[in-house]
């Protein structure tokens, strides 16, 4: 009896060796990695208008981190947040709402009729994306450096140093993806693929499907 249990035991752990091998070289189910939690914040936007984390649940947000007064390298993040909204139709979306947001880590400086000068000069659509800051520095600081994993520091003067960075958020307030130019250079084109991949899986990953995409999220995530 014992010899036959562990030949049950053998037999599957060997489909499921076999399964994981399948999984990666097929790749039926292609994830991005769920990296951690999203902060949890309240901004108040360009209109004046409160915008928490709560408002975003269940939209799929690309967040970009920058201040009205930047200098380059801010150009170069808001050309790709331009060209993401710009492109936004090629994406396969199923109804699922993209949101834009750029957080101002300048919180003296920008306030919303600031900011809503900023977004104007980025050929923003106010619907889509918002441009947020959040005047108690220190809790704004938390929410960046700790919750986002963004580094900045205020140089004084009104410059900061930072390391431009995107996040990207499902509709479960998951970090999915990081974008950033320290140790890459992100491209529109690269962005569109992901927003389309996690579109896919909040359309696809319901009843018995949930459970393959569990797997992928264990054998496979995609990354290109």
């Amino acid at each position: 009896m014992t010899k036959y249990v562990f030949n049950a035991v053998y037999i599957f752990f060997g489909i499921l060796i076999a399964a994981a091998l399948a999984f990666k070289i097929f790749q039926p189910i292609k994830v991005l990695p769920r990296i951690k939690l999203a902060p949890a914040f309240s901004f108040i936007n360009q209109d004046n208008q409160r915008l928490t984390s709560e408002d975003l649940r269940g939209k799929i947000a690309l967040y970009a981190f920058s201040y009205a007064n930047c200098p380059a390298p801010c150009a170069a993040v808001n050309d790709v947040m331009q060209a993401v909204q710009a492109r936004l139709n090629e994406v396969v979306l199923n109804g699922i709402e993209v949101a834009f947001v750029t957080i101002s880590f300048d919180a003296q400086r920008d306030t919303p009729q600031e900011l809503k000068r900023y977004g104007e000069t980025q050929g923003a659509d106010f619907s889509r994306w918002q441009f947020v800051s959040q005047p108690d520095a220190i809790l704004l600081k938390t929410i960046i450096g700790s919750g986002f994993e963004v580094y900045y520091q205020d140089k004084g003067g009104g410059e900061f140093a930072f390391d431009p960075t995107f996040v990207l958020v499902d509709g479960w307030g998951v970090i999915r993806a990081r974008y950033r130019y320290a140790t890459e250079s992100p491209t529109p084109d690269r962005i569109l693929r992901h927003l389309g991949v996690l579109a896919e899986e909040v359309q696809n990953s319901v009843g018995s499907a949930k459970i393959a995409y569990e797997a992928a999220h264990l054998f496979l995530c995609y990354s290109e």
